[in-house]
C-alpha cells in the first residue's frame, strides 16, 4: 500500500500539464508523474537505459504556487543515470525521472521535445461490406393484458409473445429488468420492444433491455485494444453502417511503451495492475462517449461490444494479472472466447448490454492476431499467404485451406521508433518517407502533415509550422534501405566511412559513422547503432517467418498482408528491400490496415463469424520460436540486407540491389564491431528466442 499523504510531505508542480500534488519523501520522479497522469515517456520500465524519461528541475521561488524548488530537493545522480550519461549523455540540467527522487518541494519541467506520445492514431474504419447477423436483435411484441382466468405473469406473457411471434424460446431475463419490466409494459398500452441477446443457436436466449413501443435503435462498438493505440467503431446493428469511428492512445504507453515494461511494472508495483486496468476501460469509456456525440447515438443504445487485443492488454483489459505472460512458458489465464456483461467491465453503455471476446491464439499471439486471421481469411484459401502484424512483439500467421501455423517474435520498440536516437512516434513533424540520391548521397523527404518533400516549393512553409522532429517507424525501415541501395552501407549493415570524402552527409562518431538525414534543430542523424537496432528487429521478424516457411515445408509465399496501423504506411518495396518480408512478387503484397478491427467488426455484426474463428484457433498450430534450436540460425542468416542465404530472386528483378559489399573492404575502421558481430548476433537470437 501506498503510505498516506501528509501536508508535509513535499509538494510537485510538473509543467507544462499544471498537475501537482504532494508525495513522501523518496518517491520516484517518474512514479509521481504516473500517478498524476503526467504523461512522461518511459521505454525500458525503470531501468535508466531509453532515457525518455527526461526531466528538467525547474529552480526559483514560485510564489504563485507557494514553491520554493531546488536542484537540492531532488536526489543525487546514482550509478545507473551516471553510467546513462556518461555512456549517452545528458543535457544540461537533465534528469532520468526513473532515476531521480523527490526530496523537497519541486517545479519538474516535462521538456516537449521528450514528449513524442501525440501521435496520428492510423486506423480508419473500413469501406468492406459484412454480413449481418447479430447476436442481438430487436422483437417487437403486443402483449396480453392480464385477465384473472388466465393468472400469468406479465413477464411470462412476454415470453410467450416472444415464442409465437419471433420464435424467442423460454428466454432469461436480465436480473436489473425484473423489477423495471411491468412499469415498461405498461406505458405504452402493452406494446414493448425487447432486445434478445444470443450468441449462438445452441445457447438459451435471453431478454438484455425492454423499451415501452417501438424502439429501433441498437448498436453495436468494435473495439481494436493495441499497445500504442485504441481504436473503435460505432455500428447500428441493424443495418451494419459504422455510424462514427474513433482512436486514442491507449494511456497505458504511461507505465510503459513496450508489452514487457507494463508486465514489469505490475511485477514491481502491487497495485500497477489495477492502475493499468482502470486506465484502459477509462479510455475506452471516453472513446464511446466520444463516438456516440459524433454519431448523435445514445450510449443506452449500445447492446453489444466486441474487442480484440493483444494477450497482455487482453488481459489488463479484464483485470487478469498478465505476470505469467512475462516468462516461460507464458501462460494465459484464459486462451478461449470470453462472454461478459458489459457492467462488470464498468462500461458506459446500456446496463444489460454484452462483451464478446475473440479467443486467443496463444501467450503471445492474441485476440488480434485471430482478428485479423478471421478478417483476411488464410483459412478460407488454397494459395499461402503470409499474414504479418509488425508491433513490438510482432504476431505472424501463415497458411492456407490445408494448415495455418502462427508464431511471435520479439522485434522490439524499434519499428516504432524507440531504440533510434532520432526515432519517434507517428506524430506531425516525424519524416515519414525518404529517398536518398546514389550519385550524391543527398536526401529528401516527407513529413507528416505536409504532402511536399524536403526539395519541392513550399515544404519549407510546412516544416515551419510543423517542425521537423525525427524519424517515425515507416521513415526508419525506408532510410536503411536507401542506405542500402545508395551504397552508404553494406549487405552486412556496415556504414561505409570511406564515403566521408565524397558527402559531408556522412559523419564520423570516433570509431564508427552515422548519415546526416536532416541538419537542423533538432539535428537527425541514422548512427550505426541505429541501424544495428533495425537489424536486429528485422532479424527476429524475418527467422520467425522463415521458421514457419520450413514448418509449412515451402520455398517462398504467394502472397502477404501487412496488418495493423503501422503495416498500412510500410513500402513493401522497402520492407522486402531490408528484408523483414521473404521474397514475393510485389504486386502480392499488399497493406490491409486494421485488420484486427475489421475482424472484430465481422464478428460484431455477424454470430458466426465468432463460431469459425473459435473452431480455426483451434486448429491453428502454435511454433514456439524458444524452444526451435533453428531459429538462431535464422537469425544470424537474416542480419544482413536483405539475407545472407535467401537470393530474393524476384525483389532483384523489380528492383536494382547493389552489389555484395563486405566490411572487409571498409579500410575506414567504421566496421569496429565487425570481427565480433557474429557472436554478438548469436548473443541476440538468443535473446529472441528467449
Amino acid at each position: 500500500m501506498k503510505p498516506p499523504v501528509s501536508a508535509a510531505d513535499p509538494l510537485v508542480l510538473f509543467m507544462p500539464s499544471g498537475k501537482r500534488g504532494r508525495f513522501p519523501k523518496g518517491t520516484p520522479v517518474l512514479d509521481a508523474a504516473r500517478q498524476l497522469g503526467v504523461y512522461v515517456e518511459s521505454v525500458c520500465g525503470g531501468r535508466a537505459t531509453c532515457g525518455r524519461c527526461q526531466v528538467v528541475v525547474q529552480e526559483g521561488n514560485f510564489a504563485k504556487h507557494g514553491i520554493v524548488s531546488s536542484n537540492d530537493h531532488i536526489s543525487p545522480k546514482g550509478p545507473k543515470e551516471e553510467r546513462y550519461e556518461r555512456v549517452r549523455g545528458l543535457a544540461d540540467g537533465r534528469r532520468l525521472s526513473c532515476s531521480s527522487t523527490i526530496e523537497g518541494d519541486l517545479v519538474i519541467d516535462v521538456p516537449q521535445d521528450t514528449v513524442i506520445n501525440a501521435q496520428v492514431v492510423r486506423k480508419a474504419a473500413t469501406d468492406r461490406v459484412f454480413e449481418r447477423n447479430p447476436a442481438v436483435r430487436l422483437c417487437y411484441v403486443e402483449v396480453d393484458e392480464p385477465d384473472m382466468h388466465k393468472p400469468l405473469g406479465d413477464l411470462d406473457r412476454l415470453k410467450a409473445l416472444l415464442e409465437r411471434d419471433w420464435g424467442v424460446k423460454d428466454p432469461r431475463v436480465d436480473a436489473y429488468l425484473l423489477p423495471q419490466a411491468q412499469k415498461i409494459l405498461r406505458k405504452e398500452n402493452w406494446g414493448v420492444t425487447a432486445a434478445v441477446h444470443r450468441d449462438a443457436e445452441s445457447d438459451r436466449p435471453s431478454i438484455i433491455a425492454l423499451w415501452p413501443g417501438l424502439h429501433n435503435e441498437a448498436y453495436g462498438i468494435a473495439c481494436d485494444i493495441g499497445s500504442t493505440t485504441i481504436a473503435m467503431h460505432l455500428v447500428s446493428l441493424l443495418s451494419g453502417r459504422i455510424v462514427a469511428s474513433a482512436g486514442a492512445s491507449n494511456p497505458q504507453i504511461r507505465f510503459g511503451e513496450d508489452l514487457m515494461s507494463r508486465v514489469s511494472y505490475v511485477m514491481m508495483n502491487p497495485d500497477g495492475r489495477e492502475a493499468m486496468t482502470n486506465a484502459v476501460r477509462e479510455a475506452i469509456s471516453d472513446l464511446i462517449v466520444k463516438v456516440c456525440a459524433e454519431g448523435g447515438v445514445s450510449s443506452d443504445d449500445i447492446l453489444d461490444a466486441v474487442f480484440v487485443a493483444n494477450p497482455i492488454m487482453h488481459h489488463l483489459f479484464l483485470g487478469i494479472d498478465p505476470t505469467e505472460l512475462g516468462q516461460a512458458p507464458f501462460a494465459l489465464a484464459v486462451s478461449g472466447a470470453v462472454h461478459l456483461q458489459a457492467e462488470d467491465l464498468g462500461l458506459k453503455v446500456n446496463r444489460g448490454a454484452r462483451v464478446y471476446l475473440l479467443p486467443c491464439i496463444a501467450g503471445h499471439v492474441g485476440a488480434d492476431a485471430a482478428a485479423a486471421t478471421l478478417s483476411e481469411g488464410p483459412h478460407r484459401q488454397d494459395r499461402m499467404m503470409l499474414l504479418v502484424d509488425v508491433g513490438t512483439n510482432a504476431e505472424i500467421i501463415l497458411g492456407n485451406s490445408q494448415r495455418v501455423v502462427a508464431a511471435s517474435s520479439p522485434t522490439g520498440p524499434a519499428f516504432e521508433g524507440a531504440e533510434i536516437s532520432s526515432g519517434q512516434r507517428a506524430a506531425p513533424g516525424a519524416i515519414e518517407r525518404v529517398r536518398i540520391d546514389p550519385e550524391t548521397l543527398e536526401p529528401r523527404f516527407r513529413i507528416i502533415g505536409s504532402e511536399k518533400w524536403s526539395d519541392e516549393e513550399g515544404f519549407a512553409e510546412a516544416a515551419e509550422r510543423l517542425g521537423i522532429t525525427g524519424i517515425c517507424g515507416s521513415a526508419i525501415i525506408e532510410v536503411v534501405a536507401e542506405m542500402f541501395l545508395s551504397g552508404i552501407i553494406s549487405e552486412d549493415g556496415v556504414i561505409d566511412g570511406q564515403l566521408a570524402a565524397k558527402s559531408p552527409r556522412i559523419l564520423q562518431n570516433g570509431r564508427t559513422y552515422s548519415y546526416l538525414l536532416h541538419d537542423g534543430s533538432p539535428r537527425i542523424t541514422v548512427t550505426q547503432n541505429d541501424v544495428r537496432a533495425i537489424q536486429l528487429a528485422k532479424a527476429a521478424l524475418y527467422a520467425g517467418i522463415r521458421l514457419l516457411m520450413e514448418k509449412q515445408g515451402i520455398t517462398e509465399v504467394d502472397t502477404i498482408r501487412f496488418a495493423g496501423a503501422f503495416g498500412s504506411y510500410i513500402d513493401p518495396k522497402y520492407a522486402m528491400v531490408l528484408g523483414l518480408i521473404p521474397d514475393c512478387s510485389l504486386d502480392e503484397v499488399k497493406a490491409v490496415g486494421n485488420a484486427a478491427g475489421n475482424g472484430a467488426l465481422m464478428a460484431l455484426l455477424n454470430r458466426t463469424h465468432r463460431r469459425e474463428i473459435e473452431q480455426t484457433v483451434q486448429k491453428i498450430e502454435k511454433i514456439e520460436t524458444a524452444l526451435e534450436p533453428h531459429f538462431q540460425q535464422l537469425f544470424v542468416n537474416a542480419m544482413a540486407l536483405p539475407n545472407k542465404v535467401d537470393p530474393f530472386v524476384k525483389l532483384s528483378e523489380q528492383v536494382k540491389l547493389p552489389p555484395k559489399k563486405s566490411p572487409s573492404d571498409d579500410a575506414s575502421g567504421s566496421g569496429e564491431a565487425v570481427p565480433r558481430r557474429r557472436s554478438r548476433e548469436e548473443r541476440a537470437a538468443r535473446r529472441a528466442r528467449e
